[in-house]
């Protein structure tokens, strides 16, 4: 039985706001909320995609309200754009950093840009130059 992946849950602190930015820098949309528990933790979740359903490209954010911010870094998520400068406008508009700028791989044909979210999470964005 092949099992595929589906979608990601990014642990955040701030639950409305990192919404907030996820939705204005990827215009990712919110499809859900969920309150319920993990091994007895109290979680409060935001179900966000472009589609409108849990799938590929869904991203679940995550917040434990009665335990400390989680440590960024944890994890990479990545974005595949037909625009990577506009993208780094949209991902600084909404409050999110450039980290060590746009460039071109050396490796495949793609332009890659790493950026921060307003908590240091980070995102590869990908844009696709030539054949993969």
């Amino acid at each position: 039985m092949s099992t595929p992946f589906s979608f990601t849950k990014l642990i955040v602190h701030d639950l409305e706001g990192m919404s907030a930015y996820y939705q204005g820098a990827y215009g990712l949309k919110e499809f859900g909320r969920v309150q319920a528990d993990i091994e007895g933790d109290a979680i409060d979740e935001i179900f966000l995609g472009v589609d409108g359903a849990h799938g590929p490209g869904s991203l679940t954010l995550l917040s434990y309200p009665e335990r400390p911010a989680p440590t960024p870094g944890a994890i990479i998520l990545g974005f595949v754009t037909e625009d990577l400068d506009a993208l780094v406008a949209q991902v600084e508009s909404a409050g999110g950093t450039l980290r060590d700028g746009i460039r071109e791989s050396d490796a495949a044909p793609v332009r890659v840009a790493f950026t921060a979210d307003p908590e240091g999470n980070l995102a590869e964005n990908v844009q696709v130059t030539g054949a993969v």
